[in-house]
């Protein structure tokens, strides 16, 4: 499948990137993180401290468990603090 994926604040700093298409075959977002992390040193930097990162499947937060059939994009983001 190909999934949009989203970088935000620091995640995007270390990618590198604000945005890429991927062309996966990755079924849940935690298979998706680990073929990100084994492509390069930066993506593994970005995802080496998952607690501190969230991730929404077409705009909807999710978990990293959740499955990516019929995601068309996957936003990647620190938590975030509101007041």
């Amino acid at each position: 499948m190909t999934l949009e994926i989203l970088y935000f604040a620091w995640l995007r700093e270390r990618v590198g990137l604000p945005r890429e298409t991927v062309t996966t075959e990755a079924a849940t977002v935690d298979e998706l993180v680990r073929e990100l992390s084994a492509r390069e040193e930066r993506y593994a930097l970005a995802f080496s401290d998952l607690s501190a990162v969230r991730v929404a499947l077409d705009q909807d937060l999710a978990d990293f468990d959740a499955s990516l059939a019929g995601v068309r994009e996957v936003a990647f983001f620190p938590p975030m603090t509101g007041g």
